[in-house]
C-alpha cells in the first residue's frame, strides 16, 4: 500500500528558472532522504512546466515533508513564480510510482490547484496539456 502524490507547476517566464532550481533540487534532495518515502520522480516538461511524482508510507509522512524544511520555503515563493500549480494524491495497492499519463488523467479529474498570485486562463478549471514523458 502507498500514498501517491502527483504535483504539476509552471512557471510565468523563463525569469524564474534559476530561482526554481535554488529552490527545487533541495526540495528534491529533501525528498529522497525524507522518512516513509518509498520512490521520486521528475519531469520537466515543455513550457516551463515541471511535474513530481512520489510514493510515500502514508499520507503523515508526506505531510511532514511538506511541511517542513526545503519544500516549506520552495512553496512560499512557488507562488509568486508560478501561473499554474495542481496536486492530486491517492491510495493504492502497489508502491510503483503512477505513469506520468495516469498522474496527468488524476490530475485533471480530482486534483486540487494551489494558490498563484498570477493564475493562467487553465489554472482554475485545471486545463493543462499532458505530460511529455
Amino acid at each position: 500500500m502507498a500514498f501517491i502524490s502527483v504535483t504539476r507547476l509552471r512557471l510565468r517566464s523563463a525569469w524564474f528558472l534559476p530561482k526554481f532550481f535554488w529552490h527545487a533540487i533541495p526540495s528534491n534532495m529533501q525528498a529522497r532522504k525524507a522518512p516513509g518515502n518509498l520512490g521520486i520522480a521528475v519531469l520537466n516538461d515543455a513550457r516551463f512546466a515541471f511535474w513530481t511524482k512520489t510514493a510515500w508510507k502514508d499520507e503523515a509522512s508526506m505531510r511532514a515533508y511538506v511541511m517542513s524544511g526545503a519544500h516549506q520555503k520552495a512553496m512560499v515563493v512557488f507562488a509568486d513564480m508560478c501561473d499554474e500549480g495542481c496536486t492530486v494524491h491517492w491510495q493504492q495497492d502497489t508502491v510503483e510510482l503512477p505513469t506520468w499519463q495516469d498522474g496527468y488523467k488524476r490530475l485533471i479529474e480530482s486534483g486540487h490547484v494551489s494558490r498563484v498570485r498570477n493564475p493562467s486562463s487553465g489554472h482554475a478549471s485545471r486545463q493543462f496539456p499532458p505530460p511529455r514523458a
